[in-house]
């Protein structure tokens, strides 16, 4: 088969290219390095197998790309479809090059995918074109190694100084003083106009603008690109006016279930730090009882529904809508609504209150004996719904679509992520099992000063663990949770 080197992109998922998220989807592996944004690997199929080959501070960087170079053709001369993630380009300061080439020797079939270079997105997501008529008509781009004159690899700073243009440095904040110190040796003026850009293109995105005296003094945590010439004065981009710009929030949902919020939070202009505390998976008959309900559909009046997950997994056993019937359908608010209408399927009902009680509060009576409902339900979940029918007469057929468990914290919920987490603004709650275990994970840890919840059936639960709730969402819905967050915000900054 076939090794693709696929660039990522500068960091915002969004840059990806068409053809890089096709082969995603068809990866039976998936090689990524560690600054991929862990939303793409959501790309590929669920069964992919993900291997992270992102190197750590004080790891020795050619053993560690031998082992790379062994992995890929090892995964290549398999029948796998193999995707080999890397940021930006891989042909761009990426060691693609190597990998080829090591593919190459092994006999090994590769394709390059050529990605968006942070090398000119990163200056321009922050205002600053590498080329302007009148200020800049060349543009060097050149890592940051400063090792003496005439070593393998080293840079010839003192000749770039001279070369005039724009210099557009990658990885170069370790040698930030060296380099300055040498660019103003070789003729460069000390008050040249310098940006340095950290975590270009995504939410984290912080910009220091100073000169080529002062880029010593700058204090920024790599990735960092650094842009030196007259551009670097010019200041392209509109204010900010997003409501939550600034701000940096935990989601506490699994990542299958929280695209779609981290969507709306990255676009009010939050930084996002995901943390699982929780996996969603089968019940422990492996989905048997879901199953054997799912192929009598037809013979229930009613198919209640409380969950978007709960839809998922219960139409996973239809063929089609005909295997309802005249079954109609209920659905406790608009993102299961939502999730009903992906698959074709039209939610009869859907009450005002978005909760397990309004939905058994606009349920009808039975209008005749035997009156018959199927609820898919997570284990475990508030014993609310079948009762509360009960009482209205249905027979009431609950069956266990799914379980959470806490999140293996190897799988996405270690101590880097938590380190984030106690460091951010506003943690988000999506159902009382994500309060349950983010307090068993995070216990003696701080907790991030404003707490919202996606209901008042997780506000709840928030206060009965201790933490004092600031914000409850109108509806368990990622619109409703971002405005929410910003009406709370906004109120907060007017009062300062």
């Amino acid at each position: 088969m076939t090794v693709y080197l696929v660039g990522a992109g500068p960091g915002d998922p969004g840059l990806l290219t068409r053809r890089g998220a096709e082969l995603l989807a068809r990866a039976d592996v998936v090689v990524f390095d560690r600054l991929v944004d862990r939303r793409l690997l959501d790309l590929a199929p669920p069964g992919a197998l993900r291997v992270d080959v992102g190197k750590r501070a004080g790891e020795a960087s050619p053993q560690r790309q031998a082992e790379i170079n062994r992995l890929l053709i090892e995964h290549g001369r398999s029948s796998a479809t193999v995707v080999r993630l890397k940021g930006g380009d891989p042909f761009v300061f990426g060691r693609g090059g190597e990998e080829a080439e090591a593919l190459m020797a092994g006999g090994v079939a590769f394709e390059v995918v050529p990605g968006v270079t942070s090398a000119f997105a990163v200056p321009a997501a922050a205002g600053v074109p590498v080329t302007q008529r009148g200020l800049a008509s060349a543009v060097t781009v050149v890592s940051g190694h400063t090792g003496a004159p005439g070593e393998p690899g080293a840079v010839d700073w003192e000749s770039l100084a001279r070369a005039g243009g724009t210099l557009v440095v990658l990885m170069g904040m370790a040698g930030r003083a060296e380099i300055a110190r040498r660019l103003i040796a070789g003729g460069r003026p000390p008050d040249t106009p310098v940006v340095v850009v950290h975590g270009g293109t995504t939410p984290s995105q912080a910009r220091v603008r100073t000169t080529l005296e002062g880029l010593a003094a700058v204090e920024l945590g790599p990735p960092c690109v650094i842009v030196i010439g007259p551009v670097a004065g010019l200041e392209l981009v509109r204010g900010d006016d997003r409501p939550l710009r600034g701000l940096t929030v935990v989601v506490t949902r699994p990542p299958e279930r929280s695209g779609t919020l981290v969507d709306a939070l990255v676009d009010a202009g939050a930084r996002v730090v995901e943390l699982p505390v929780i996996a969603v998976v089968d019940p422990p008959d492996g989905g048997a009882a879901l199953a054997a309900a799912a192929a009598e559909a037809a013979s229930f009046d009613w198919v209640v529904f409380t969950s978007a997950q709960a839809v998922a997994r219960f139409a996973a056993h239809l063929r089609d809508g005909r295997d309802l019937a005249s079954a109609r359908l209920a659905a406790v608010g608009a993102a299961t609504a939502q999730a009903l209408a992906e698959r074709h399927l039209a939610a009869d009902l859907v009450p005002d209150r978005h909760d397990a009680e309004g939905l058994v509060d606009a349920m009808p009576r039975s209008s005749r004996p035997g009156g018959r409902v199927l609820f898919p339900r997570a284990r475990a979940a508030r014993d609310v719904v079948g009762p509360g029918l009960r009482a209205k007469g249905w027979e009431v057929t609950e069956v266990d679509a799914y379980m959470t468990v806490a999140a293996d914290p190897g799988a996405g919920a270690g101590d880097e992520l938590l380190d984030a987490a106690t460091g951010a603004d506003v943690v988000v709650f999506s159902s009382p099992s994500t309060v349950e275990h983010y307090a068993a994970r995070t216990r003696g840890r701080p907790v991030p000063s404003v707490v919202a919840c996606i209901g008042p059936v997780t506000a709840a639960a928030a206060e009965r663990a201790g933490y004092g709730v600031d914000v409850v969402a109108s509806e368990p819905s990622a619109p409703a949770v971002v405005a929410a967050l910003a009406a709370h915000v906004g109120a907060r900054r007017l009062s300062t």
